[in-house]
């Protein structure tokens, strides 16, 4: 498609791509058991066969294995890369159909060569119509080369690959890594010095490292996290197991084996959305199956997004809630795309923190401290690996998930564009202008009818109960409290607190994503900066 013409672009589906990368990292599967079939060969061989020969078959069948499993990651790659080129094209598409709509709306005429002129069965040719045909041409130049540069990228690293393929896929890396919660521009830093055999090196011999490291690029922790699914998903079973074979039970092994369950039913629905082939399609940045679970995952490339959203879930969030978070984050880049057609748009479900499970648990803002430096650093990583101009990042937090937002921004900052709270307990702070973001990119929304209203900081709670005790304090009054102080501090969706509000309809605490909710809207537009 080098030098794409008008009819070219109209006529291409990128689905077609989108579908052939998702075939590349199928190949996958067949390579995995083509792996396993030649550690089972060698262990049958050792356990039959010894001496010099039998050492050397030994060997040679452990880098047979070694070199087929250093291609598992450049399979993913090429999906991955097809599936930007699928989503730039889109976004190209979008901006031509919008052209043509334009032409159509000022009695233009676009022919197949994308040449644009009066309509003669329309208004007659004037001095602006001119200028309206002027701009409704350089609208057309821009898509045309939108989807030119896309190809010329998608090209670009496909030659690139196929040059690797002839020079070996993967070269050990040189000594050193970065140490444990090192900050993202240092990691971005020591990832760029290396070479493209060397990363591909260290995703196939140390996923575990590479796939948490914030400042890598999405698409190298993408890979190495996938790589480790299989393993995620034995410990997970190796756990039930156990439960299981414990005689007598434990008084709580039904709760555990539901709660294992579950975390199994999120991680396969999590794997099935990861070979869906999208659109959007989903990078896998993060996931521990420990505990309640942890993930991070994003749908749409953030290196490579001009929109980037981060949500942030809040109270009883893990593992096994990882598909319905998901769909909210869906539901917003949804809206995105029908408000923005000509842009593209990334968003990133964060849950990376033990969020609360009990009401006990969730009055402490102990559990948004333990979170406030995972988020900070995430959020600068995001910053760091970002390929081009700075994207707008907004960060999102509901209900606990925004407790969190508030206090990483406060005690941590965060680097973000935006904030947003929905159905918000309080943020830890008193006034927007103590979260660090530019004035009036702090949003809220709270649903009429969500309970969170009720979460009464406990010296109000304390002024019901006295006052249902105690007739005098009916009288004398309650000193401190205004009305609007909630149990993290000050309503964030109170205009005293200084931020923005956008409205929502009725649908209780986890309604704001609903079809037709109007907070639905106000979240995407937030995120476009609109």
């Amino acid at each position: 498609m080098s030098g794409v013409g008008y009819r070219q672009l109209w006529a291409v589906d990128p689905r077609e791509w989108r579908a052939a990368g998702a075939a590349w990292a199928g190949l996958t599967g067949p390579l995995d058991r083509r792996i396993g079939g030649l550690r089972a060969s060698g262990g049958r061989l050792r356990d039959g066969w010894s001496g010099a020969a039998a050492t050397a078959a030994d060997h040679r069948l452990a880098v047979l294995g070694a070199e087929l499993a250093s291609i598992a990651p450049a399979l993913i790659e090429v999906d991955q890369l097809l599936a930007e080129l699928a989503g730039r094209l889109t976004a190209a598409k979008a901006r031509l159909t919008e052209a043509v709509a334009r032409a159509d709306a000022a009695g233009l005429l676009v022919d197949r060569s994308g040449g644009v002129r009066a309509d003669p069965a329309r208004a007659q040719p004037t001095e602006r119509a001119g200028v309206a045909a002027a701009g409704v041409a350089a609208a057309l130049r821009r898509a045309l080369d939108g989807a030119a540069t896309a190809d010329r990228v998608a090209a670009d690293r496909l030659a690139e690959l196929a040059r690797d393929a002839g020079t070996g896929w993967a070269s050990p890396p040189p000594p050193g890594r970065p140490a444990p919660g090192a900050a993202p521009a240092l990691v971005s830093a020591w990832w760029s010095g290396l070479t493209p055999a060397q990363r591909r090196w260290l995703i196939g011999r140390e996923p575990a490292l590479v796939g948490r490291l914030d400042g890598v690029p999405v698409a190298a922790r993408d890979q190495a996290n996938r790589l480790q699914l299989d393993g995620w998903r034995a410990e997970l079973l190796a756990e039930r197991r156990r439960l299981l074979s414990r005689v007598p039970p434990g008084p709580l092994a039904p709760l555990r084996l539901h709660a294992v369950a579950g975390r199994l039913a999120g991680l396969d629905a999590l794997a099935d959305r990861l070979t869906s082939g999208g659109p959007p399609r989903a990078y896998l940045l993060g996931l521990d199956p420990a505990g309640e679970g942890r993930v991070v995952v994003a749908l749409g490339d953030p290196d490579h997004a001009d929109r980037v959203l981060t949500h942030v879930p809040g109270m009883t969030a893990g593992l096994d809630d990882a598909p319905g978070e998901l769909g909210r984050v869906a539901r917003v880049l949804e809206r995105c795309a029908a408000l923005a057609p000509g842009e593209r748009s990334a968003a990133v479900l964060w849950l990376d923190y033990d969020a609360p499970d009990l009401l006990t648990e969730a009055a402490s803002t102990g559990q948004a401290r333990d979170a406030g430096g995972a988020l900070h650093r995430f959020q600068e990583g995001l910053r760091a690996s970002h390929d081009g101009p700075p994207a707008r990042q907004t960060v999102l937090g509901h209900s606990y998930g925004s407790v969190v937002v508030g206090v990483a921004a406060r005690e941590h900052g965060l680097d973000a564009d935006a904030l947003v709270f929905v159905g918000s307990p309080g943020v830890g702070a008193s006034h927007a202008g103590e979260l660090g973001v530019p004035p009036g990119e702090v949003w809220a929304s709270t649903a009429p009818d969500d309970v969170i209203r009720a979460a009464r900081p406990p010296e109000e709670l304390g002024r019901r109960a006295l006052l249902r005790t105690v007739p005098l304090a009916a009288v004398v009054g309650w000193p401190g409290q205004t009305g609007h102080e909630l149990w993290f501090g000050h309503d964030p969706s109170d205009p005293g607190f200084g931020g923005r509000v956008f409205g929502s309809g009725r649908g209780g605490h986890t309604g704001y994503w609903d079809p037709g909710n109007p907070a639905l809207d106000g979240m995407a537009r937030v995120v476009l900066g609109r």
